[in-house]
C-alpha cells in the first residue's frame, strides 16, 4: 500500500556519501525528531531533475528553513557516489543527498516507477513530502512526465 499522510516512514537503509566514505543511514533514526523537506527524483543528472527539481530546492533552501524545515533531503535510485557528485555539482551544501541504490526506500513507500523503456530500470517516482518526526505530513506525487507538485515552490505553499 502506498505511503499516505499520517503514516510513519518505513525503516530502511539509505546511504550518505561522507568525507570518510559511505555512511549507512537508517530512516527510522535519521528522520526522528526533526522536520524534513524530502524530495525524490527519478535519477541524478537527468534533464528535469538537474535543470529544475534539485535547483529549486537549492534556491529555496533558506526560505524552507525559515518556515521551520530543519533539513532538506533528496533521494534517488542511484548509488552514493553519483548522489555525492550530483550534490557537489549543484553548488549547495543545504541539500542532503541520500542514495537509495537498490530502490528499497521507494519500494517500501510503494512509489516506484518502471523506467526500463528508457534503459533506467526500476526507479522512484518524482515526489516530495514533509516529514515531521518520521511521520508524513504532506505528500505530493507527480503524474508521469509532470513536474508541479513536487517542486520547492509548491512545498513552500504547504508550510
Amino acid at each position: 500500500m502506498t505511503i499516505a499522510v499520517g503514516d510513519k516512514l518505513p525503516d530502511v537503509k539509505l546511504i550518505k556519501a561522507g568525507a570518510e566514505g559511505n555512511e549507512p543511514v537508517q530512516t527510522g533514526e535519521y528522520f526522528a525528531g526533526k522536520k524534513v523537506a524530502l524530495f525524490s527524483v527519478p535519477g541524478a543528472f537527468t534533464p528535469t531533475c538537474s535543470a529544475k527539481h534539485l535547483p529549486g530546492y537549492v534556491d529555496k533552501a533558506a526560505e524552507l528553513k525559515a518556515k521551520g524545515v530543519d533539513e532538506i533531503v533528496c533521494t534517488a535510485v542511484n548509488d552514493a557516489f553519483v548522489m555525492k557528485n550530483w550534490g557537489a555539482a549543484s553548488g549547495s551544501a543545504d541539500v542532503t543527498m541520500l542514495a537509495d541504490g537498490n530502490g528499497d526506500f521507494v519500494k517500501a513507500l510503494d512509489l516506484t516507477m518502471d523506467g526500463t523503456g528508457f534503459g533506467m530500470g526500476l526507479r522512484g517516482k518524482r515526489f516530495s513530502m514533509i516529514v515531521n518526526d518520521g511521520t508524513v505530513e504532506e505528500l505530493n506525487v507527480e503524474g508521469p512526465g509532470e513536474f508541479k507538485v513536487s517542486a520547492a515552490e509548491y512545498m513552500l505553499e504547504q508550510l
